[in-house]
């Protein structure tokens, strides 16, 4: 390689800008952590939060996205200098197609978040530009915990959203910092407050306390009473909690939803119909906890979704209806009467992970059933059509 001569009179402008073309200069260098199966799960499980750029050489919008991606980097790493509080990382999916795998990404580039090692079911969605992704980190920051300085402050806590309170000796302790942890990961879905000290005195009866106030001004609190330094049991406790078995399903977290990867199970029904929302949410929690985790408990309002309903020839009359999407098929619930008989709603689910429900779509009832379930819809995803 040939060296530039370069007279001692040039102007240093001109020489760092040289330098920079060469990549001989380091100062405000994008720190991209570049992650494969080796060092993924040291990385992200010691990161506060972490923004991880999915992507793929081939594809245009990822090379569009990896400029503004290593200067929001840049311009984040000034403002949080610790390399632990704040990670921005990449994988390169053709490179590493088992990560891919594991993170379902299906798409490139997908930005995901990770807080605490965890990945957030909801990825990042605002605009690919420097600015909006700096600011995206920037809110990642705010304290997930709001200390209260008053007991009278607890009394007037918004009932209409999911409320876990801390009461603590002290902010610096083992057990404080297990909370904060669980209220990092879980801010989108509870809202987090903590006191301190004599403020707290009153609720601490044997050591700091934990407790959850469910939406509703008449529902009573529940109390955590497990041991605060462990902190997967406090996380399972506080999702519990915090995330609803049965969820709502909208065309804003529709595609949130999906990209978790696991069928759904849905129940469609008049808004103002509690009562049968009250039945399937009982029925799930009796019959299909065990399956929480490889299934999506749902609920959908008819009305919003007829278009999906019309895939499986069913219209806001005929709700309340319950179906499986398993995102190939839509499979319907014979009837919802039967939703009480016991086991009747667990064997639905089972037939769909055997390949029942998929075996019959095609060819009809097995010849020892005569009471196949009955399915409408083929080779579309209804709930992404609309």
């Amino acid at each position: 390689m040939k060296l530039l001569a370069i007279s001692p009179s040039l102007d240093i402008r001109f020489v760092t800008v040289i330098l920079l073309a060469m990549g001989l200069s380091t100062p405000g260098q994008a720190e991209i952590t570049s992650l494969d199966s080796g060092n993924i799960d040291d990385v992200l499980n010691n990161a506060g939060v972490a923004l991880v750029n999915f992507y793929a050489d081939w594809c245009r919008f990822s090379q569009m996205l990896h400029p503004i991606f290593e200067e929001a980097s840049n311009i984040v790493r000034e403002e949080f200098p610790n390399t632990r509080q704040v990670v921005f990382a990449r994988v390169d999916c053709d490179q590493h197609s088992d990560i891919a795998q594991r993170y379902r990404i299906t798409k490139y580039p997908t930005l995901k978040l990770f807080r605490n090692g965890m990945m957030m079911k909801r990825e990042y969605r605002g605009q690919r530009s420097v600015a909006a992704i700096a600011d995206f980190i920037r809110q990642q920051q705010v304290d997930p915990v709001k200390e209260i300085h008053s007991m009278e402050e607890v009394n007037a806590v918004d009932r209409s959203k999911r409320n876990i309170i801390g009461y603590f000796e002290n902010k610096d302790s083992d057990n404080y910092h297990t909370y904060e942890k669980v209220a990092n990961i879980l801010r989108d879905d509870c809202t987090f407050s903590a006191a301190f000290g004599t403020v707290s005195d009153s609720e601490r009866f044997n050591g700091d306390n934990v407790i959850y106030k469910p939406v509703g001004e008449s529902v009573p609190d529940m109390v955590y009473l497990s041991s605060l330094n462990n902190f997967d049991l406090t996380y399972a406790w506080a999702q519990d909690k915090c995330v609803p078995l049965v969820r709502e399903i909208t065309f804003e977290n529709g595609e949130e939803l999906t990209e978790e990867g696991i069928p759904f199970l849905i129940l469609f029904h008049i808004k103002e119909d509690a009562a049968s929302l009250e039945k399937f949410q009982h029925e799930v929690a009796r019959q299909l906890i065990s399956e929480k985790g490889s299934i999506n408990f749902l609920h959908a309002d008819c009305e919003k979704f007829r278009h999906p309903l019309l895939h499986i020839q069913k219209t806001p009359a005929d709700c309340p209806v319950i179906a499986i999407d398993s995102f190939r098929h839509m499979y319907v619930f014979p009837d919802f009467k039967d939703l009480d008989i016991p086991g009747k709603l667990r064997q639905f689910v089972l037939d769909l992970h055997s390949g029942k429900l998929h075996r019959e779509f095609h060819h009809g009832p097995d010849p020892t059933d005569s009471t196949p379930g009955q399915v409408r819809r083929r080779h579309q995803h209804a709930l992404q059509s609309h």
